[in-house]
């Protein structure tokens, strides 16, 4: 039996933000990851460029969380854009805002974010032990899968980090969910959150598979999302897909509106006049203004096409046929995980004194764009604040 003051389970931006705020308090801590190496989907989030934070107001970045927001209030106002813009620039990487407000490092990688990050925690005394996987619960103490053998800990204080159930060989499985349901925590199932809608295209459909669909808008009939997407072979994937999850997994009718920026009317009055001898690929190219791939999903989905007022309807309102979300393990993270009825105002478990939990195994999801992370540091540092101050034995 070892006994530690402050343990943190998880290695992602969470538990390494919890981790940091304890070792400011003066705990010694102690971080275990199952993975061999710490912060492997926060680095897979930052190949393509990290995205941070939106730079928006207070009240426009909690709107994201939607039915969160009141839960992510206190933490997200501890921690919003502004600060998070101010905590990579304090560990040296300067940030910059893109035209749509996304904030991203200058290095546009999380690498070098996170060795900045860990060289400050490795001088805040904070040890990190890679390959040390929690298996659960052992009486009073945390059970441990280590290169050394069995291992059991005995913490005065612990915050998890867990991650939710998606990108299982990056280390987020919801393996825990069960050890923390039979200790009396209340937990709601996964689901997943940003993911693909999977779509039984018809064969013609193939030769358009990897190209883009931009200038398009998704009406789930109670809001309208714009933004780029894929067709690919198994559906519709990408952040214009990706925004309208919650109402694709709710089974709320999703239509594509593939010329947002003109009016059915206009639209209509071009496609009036004569087609001609013209093919009806050409004339909607002419016409209306549509690319090849666009064109494809009106054929796809607006099938037997009508003509002149109908035909502009139509592709102003053309019914997204899918047969659901693509598999959790595809999605970048998932709702779902330890209920806010569990956690109290602090985010310590009210079945387990002493032990916090932060990050995306509470349940809460937000669109991409720099939500995530902004969620996952926020949670991370108001759960290491509180339990910092947790007295423990």
């Amino acid at each position: 039996m070892h006994m530690t003051d402050a343990l943190v389970i998880g290695a992602g931006p969470a538990g390494l933000m919890a981790a940091e705020e304890l070792a400011r308090a003066g705990r010694s801590v102690v971080v275990a990851e199952a993975k061999p190496s710490v912060g492997r989907k926060f680095l897979m989030a930052g190949k393509s460029g990290l995205n941070l934070t939106k730079d928006e107001p207070l009240a426009a970045l909690t709107a994201a969380y939607g039915v969160s927001r009141a839960a992510l209030l206190p933490m997200l106002t501890g921690f919003d854009a502004n600060a998070v813009m101010r905590w990579a620039e304090d560990l040296g990487q300067p940030v910059f805002t893109g035209s749509s407000g996304r904030v991203f490092p200058a290095a546009m990688k999380a690498s070098p974010l996170l060795r900045a990050w860990l060289r400050r925690l490795d001088a805040a005394g904070v040890e990190i032990r890679t390959r040390w996987r929690w298996t659960g619960f052992e009486d009073d103490a945390l059970a441990f899968d280590t290169p050394e053998g069995h291992h059991l800990i005995r913490p005065r204080v612990t915050v998890l980090a867990l991650g939710g159930a998606s990108w299982r060989r990056l280390g987020s499985d919801g393996t825990w969910a069960p050890w923390l349901a039979a200790r009396g925590v209340d937990l709601t199932p996964f689901a997943a959150s940003n993911v693909g809608l999977s779509v039984d295209w018809s064969p013609q459909m193939a030769r358009h598979f990897g190209q883009p669909v931009k200038g398009a808008a998704i009406h789930t009939g109670t809001r309208t999302e714009r933004g780029e997407f894929i067709v690919s072979s198994k559906g519709l994937e990408g952040g214009g897909v990706y925004m309208v999850t919650p109402e694709a997994r709710g089974g709320q009718p999703l239509s594509l509106d593939l010329k947002p920026d003109w009016t059915e009317a206009k639209l209509a009055e071009r496609l009036a006049g004569p087609r001609g001898k013209a093919s009806l690929t050409n004339w909607l190219r002419k016409a209306a203004g549509l690319d090849t791939v666009k064109i494809a999903l009106v054929r796809e989905f607006g099938g037997p096409l009508p003509e002149g007022a109908a035909l502009a309807a139509r592709i102003k309102a053309l019914p997204l046929r899918h047969s659901g979300l693509r598999p959790m393990d595809e999605a970048i993270s998932t709702t779902g995980g330890v209920a806010w009825g569990a956690l109290d105002e602090r985010l310590m478990l009210k079945a387990l004194p002493g032990v916090f939990a932060a990050g995306e195994m509470l349940d809460w999801e937000a669109p991409t764009g720099g939500y995530l992370v902004t969620g996952c540091l926020a949670t991370g540092r108001w759960a290491g604040q509180h339990a910092a101050s947790y007295p423990g034995d």
